[in-house]
């Protein structure tokens, strides 16, 4: 079964002024990511706003993407909704359509138990052929998958890995520790991208690497190569935008990042507002400070 591993850029879904899908820029966005030698692409994630999305926009977002990649890496795609019944139906047509892997966020809005969580992951996998990769983010969901749930859930043939985003490096060990060797653990939080790889995970999906394709890309490089002081210096270049993404709702900051260096992001989609005048003086304040240093260029 397919194993997830390297970077694998958690893209933003880029909106017209009139919050309708810029296809083009979609196209744009995936060029750019494979020519910084991203190992795959994630769509309809958290940074990707899935959960401001209809049913048929992410068909189309997964349908763009998967044309644009022409199979020269693999896509995965989120497909989590509150219910079982409806994530299955996403997950059949996502395979129609030839994504090369399903994500699959825990349930969100009603505090499930583990054995809720675990049931739901088997019989979301047990619809699809396609590989499932669990996706934890616990201070949006209100839902944890406990290690021991995930160590369960590794047994299934078609669950191959977890991105975690708790922010929590020991949930990451535990995951590893009890998951076994060939599930892959995979940090969603992007400040424990080389601290992951050092403690035996595979990689990471990585929200600033719509920035910073390049310097995320060679985080894993380097550790695989073994220029850890490397990986060290590129790791250390996400911090400030990472600390940036405090300024505003999620993702906003992400995407007027983009606009600021003449990406064509749009906006966030409502109810999540633009920055305020003050909010993006202060996102401009860092991106001038990276272009002056040389670690980003402007795009026109």
């Amino acid at each position: 079964m397919f194993q997830p591993n390297g970077i694998i850029p958690a893209m933003i879904t880029p909106f017209h002024s009139n919050q309708e899908l810029n296809e083009s820029a979609l196209r744009l966005l995936v060029s750019k990511l494979l020519a910084a030698g991203a190992h795959g692409l994630f769509c309809l994630g958290t940074n990707g706003e899935f959960f401001s999305m209809t049913f048929e926009e992410k068909i189309r977002v997964a349908e763009v993407i998967v044309d644009e990649v022409k199979g020269r890496v693999p896509v995965y795609v989120g497909i989590g909704h509150i219910s079982t019944v409806e994530t299955v139906q996403l997950a059949r047509r996502m395979e129609d359509i030839g994504a090369d892997t399903l994500s699959v966020i825990t349930p969100f809005f009603l505090k499930f138990t583990q054995k809720e969580l675990f049931e739901h992951f088997r019989r979301i996998a047990e619809s699809t052929s396609l590989p499932i990769l669990l996706y934890n983010i616990p201070a949006r969901t209100g839902n944890h998958l406990q290690p021991e749930t995930v160590a369960e859930l590794a047994a299934v043939d078609n669950i191959v890995g977890i991105k975690d985003s708790s922010g929590s490096f020991d949930t990451i060990l535990q995951y590893i520790e009890l998951s076994g060797p060939d599930f892959s653990v995979l940090a969603g939080t992007d400040s424990l991208i080389l601290p992951t790889l050092m403690a035996g995970g595979q990689g990471a999906i990585a929200a600033t690497a719509n920035v910073f394709p390049e310097a995320v890309v060679s985080i894993y490089e380097n550790w695989k190569k073994g220029n850890y002081d490397q990986a060290e210096s590129s790791q250390r270049v996400l911090r400030d935008l990472r600390n940036a993404f405090q300024l505003s709702t999620l993702p906003s900051v992400l995407k007027e990042a983009l606009n600021i260096l003449g990406f064509p992001a749009g906006p966030p989609r409502l109810p999540v507002n633009p920055l305020s005048g003050k909010e993006r003086s202060e996102l401009i304040y860092v991106m001038e400070n990276y272009l002056s240093k040389g670690l980003l260029r402007a795009e026109c």
